[in-house]
């Protein structure tokens, strides 16, 4: 798993690329948990544009972040799933509480 990112004003942008699964979880988790802490933000994007496969465990990462942020007034945007990593995400619900970008 490789994680990239970068912030623009107010907005933190987050690159996965390769798979979120048991074995990545841990290491995603604590990444964008720094990231978050680290950074001043109002918006988190999260591009999956090159994330390959994502079982339950990645949205159990996913829904572990939204709780830590919507008290705060963060909101989410997942950005350009693969198809199979869209149909994981749309089978999980995860659009209802996190937007979907592009």
């Amino acid at each position: 798993m490789k994680i990239e990112h970068y912030v623009n004003s107010d907005e933190l942008h987050v690159k996965l690329t390769g798979e979120l699964d048991e074995h990545s979880s841990a290491y995603v988790r604590m990444s964008l948990d720094a990231l978050l802490e680290k950074e001043n933000i109002r918006r988190l994007y999260i591009d999956m544009s090159d994330l390959s496969f994502m079982d339950s465990t990645g949205i159990g990462v996913l829904i572990g972040r939204y709780k830590r942020l919507k008290p705060r007034g963060i909101t989410v945007y997942i950005e350009s799933p693969r198809p199979t990593v869209d149909r994981v995400l749309t089978l999980s619900g995860i659009y209802d509480i996190m937007f979907k970008a592009g």
